[in-house]
């Protein structure tokens, strides 16, 4: 069902990165260090960003959400010559998912390599299977077999196999399950009927493409998840243990010469196929989907900056009409 009826507000807010000091967290676009981007650093007022740990010095770059603390960990994933791959917020109580974020260049949407495919006679979960357990993971942090198969939904990837073909390294990370959410084929874009078409493929799409034709220098900010915290935002729970989102979000960031700009999207998670509706009719802006989810967003962007950018999207201006 689209977002049409929402009444949105349009407005594209040039900021320039030299007056904000910001950079994407480091001078190498990897996610390496926070480079006065808020956090810990920098002079600019800040009152809800991620504080760095020995343990998560990268939870200060600007494509983290603020933590939620408890019994939920992050888990990042990096690659020797790429950088940081993307992170996950894992609730441990839940053994769910709460987001993925990671970011797109120029350079690391390249593609070197060709997409993983574990042993079909492996054992699920197991390293050489199609979708592996993480191995940052103890035993009881994660469910103990790999629920999806047989359950009628798809192991839908949040941070995307195709947005991370620059080595097998990063592009194998991708199918560990903490990087999975229950989808139906019809939303995914597995349906036989309806072949690399549905609203989470063709968003995907939409994303990597912005990636890859970035300029040296910008940077696209992303996170994205399903609903994993309010019993109403649930669909189910296969075998009564593995939660299925009734909604998926995507939240965008993007960096250029020009300055900042946002865009949100919120699915609601149907098993009827909406492939052929526009993107634009499930746009939000940022604080609308933060009022859904309860997770704050782009909480490491200056206070003020941040309550300017997220209050409006102009799509147009991503090229979604």
């Amino acid at each position: 069902m689209g977002i049409s009826a929402i009444k949105k507000y349009f407005l594209y807010l040039p900021l320039t990165i030299t007056a904000l000091t910001l950079t994407s967290c480091g001078g190498d676009d990897n996610g390496s260090d926070d480079g006065g981007n808020g956090g810990n650093g920098g002079n600019v007022r800040n009152f809800n960003c991620n504080i760095a740990t020995v343990s998560n010095p990268e939870i200060t770059c600007l494509q983290y959400p603020r933590l939620r603390g408890g019994n939920s960990k992050v888990i990042t994933h990096s690659s020797k010559g790429f950088g940081v791959n993307y992170s996950v917020e894992w609730d441990s109580d839940i053994k769910s998912q709460r987001w993925t974020c990671y970011i797109l260049t120029k350079e690391n949407s390249k593609k070197k390599v060709s997409r993983y495919y574990g042993d079909k006679d492996a054992i699920p979960g197991a390293a050489n299977s199609s979708y592996p357990f993480d191995p940052n993971l103890s035993a009881g942090e994660y469910w103990d077999d790999d629920y999806y198969y047989g359950s009628g939904f798809d192991h839908g990837h949040i941070c995307p196999s195709n947005d991370r073909l620059y080595n097998n390294e990063v592009n194998y990370q991708t199918f560990f399950l903490t990087n999975m959410q229950p989808q139906y084929s019809v939303f995914n874009g597995s349906s036989s009927a309806h072949k690399f078409s549905g609203l989470w493929i063709n968003m995907e799409d939409f994303v990597y493409n912005t990636g890859k034709n970035l300029k040296d220098g910008d940077t696209l900010f992303i996170c994205k998840g399903g609903t994993i915290d309010k019993e109403s935002q649930i669909l189910t729970r296969i075998k009564g243990k593995l939660i299925v989102p009734k909604y998926f979000f995507c939240t965008l960031l993007l960096k250029d010469s020009r300055g900042l700009r946002t865009l949100g999207f919120w699915f609601e998670h149907s098993n009827v196929y909406h492939g052929d509706d526009p993107l634009v009719d499930y746009t939000m802006t940022i604080d609308e989907i933060e009022q859904l989810t309860g997770i704050d967003f782009f909480c490491n962007l200056p206070d003020d900056t941040e309550e300017k950018v997220e209050k409006k999207c102009y799509p147009i201006d991503w090229g979604l009409k």
